[in-house]
């Protein structure tokens, strides 16, 4: 793969882990909680976001 695409698929992979744990941060969630699905999100990297998408805490 080309370096330049690759450094492009890193960074969209890094802001969407930081948007994911901005929204679990300010979700309604208990403390524990949100920390599993940190974790959850930061050791599963593209299986956790897609979870975390369907099944995670939202707003309140």
């Amino acid at each position: 793969m080309n370096a330049n695409f690759t450094g492009v698929v890193g960074l969209l992979h890094l802001a969407l882990v930081i948007w994911a744990a901005v929204s679990i941060l300010g979700s309604g969630e208990t403390q524990g909680q949100k920390v599993l699905w940190i974790l959850l999100v930061l050791v599963f990297p593209v299986i956790g976001l897609i979870i975390w998408l369907i099944a995670g805490p939202k707003k309140s």
